[in-house]
């Protein structure tokens, strides 16, 4: 087994090759001497995040300047879509940029950075991408998220759950959708019982962040699905309920002794 690298030293000369290269045959005009020695330049003793924005900063700068051009231009780099639920970070890091890219430039154009960001979280993720569009606006961003609750690809109903998580790792904190935590349950409502374990295991961290928000709230919540018959996977909701149990939360560990 080889020694482990660090992500962050992914981001450097070799990558802004691999991306010139790519992005070239659909953009003929892109100046690969000056984005890979920007690039080269530029990522030299920082960290991961700081790199993936020096390469969307650089994509930017060598791109069209109009940003539904360039967009269009990158779409068609992003490569087959992720068929497993491992490898977003492994294969699909090269994507990062990508993703920052929408993030830092494409609020302008709400509709057309969601098409992205459907298209890039089915190779790489835009948990992170996502985020300021919920913040700008939440009502636009809500209707997309209630149509991806369904959608067949596990990566995007993924999304729904871990891009609107309170507390996702390595982002800023977020408060609950509208500030009101209703939201949040309503979208994880038809996710509670996903097939998917990559799904299920983001749900399960979304509820776990709620009971740090509000715990009576979610746990009467569940409480209130488990009358009505609604389906709930129990590992989903042991898993969601962990901080409360490691605390011994008389409440959560009653419910769970009703899970089935």
């Amino acid at each position: 087994m080889g020694n482990y690298v660090p992500l962050k030293y992914y981001f450097d000369q070799e990558l802004a090759l691999r991306l010139a290269e790519l992005i070239h045959p659909i953009y003929p005009n892109f100046n690969h001497k000056v984005f890979i020695e920007l690039v080269t330049r530029e990522v030299a003793n920082k960290e991961l995040k700081a790199r993936v924005e020096v390469f969307a900063d650089a994509l930017q700068q060598n791109l069209p300047s109009d940003y539904p051009e360039a967009i269009a231009i990158l779409l068609k780099i992003l490569g087959p879509e992720n068929k497993t639920e491992k490898g977003m970070f492994t294969n699909g890091y090269f994507l990062m940029p990508v993703a920052y890219f929408v993030e830092k430039y494409g609020l302008a154009y709400f509709d057309l950075s969601f098409y992205a960001i459907y298209e890039i979280t089915k190779r790489h993720t835009a948990e992170y991408t996502i985020r300021p569009y919920l913040i700008a606006d939440i009502d636009h961003s809500m209707n997309y998220l209630q149509d991806w609750i369904t959608d067949p690809n596990p990566h995007v109903r993924r999304l729904v759950s871990e891009g609107t998580r309170p507390r996702l790792p390595w982002a800023k904190k977020m408060p609950p959708l509208k500030n009101n935590l209703e939201n949040n349950l309503s979208l994880l409502k038809s996710l509670l019982h996903d097939t998917s374990p990559y799904v299920q295991k983001s749900v399960a961290n979304h509820l776990n962040d709620l009971t740090k928000e509000s715990p009576e709230q979610v746990l009467i919540w569940l409480h209130h699905l488990m009358k009505a018959n609604h389906h709930v996977n129990r590992k989903i909701i042991k898993n969601g309920l962990r901080t409360l149990v490691k605390s011994e939360h008389e409440h959560a560990l009653e419910l769970l002794r009703k899970v089935k």
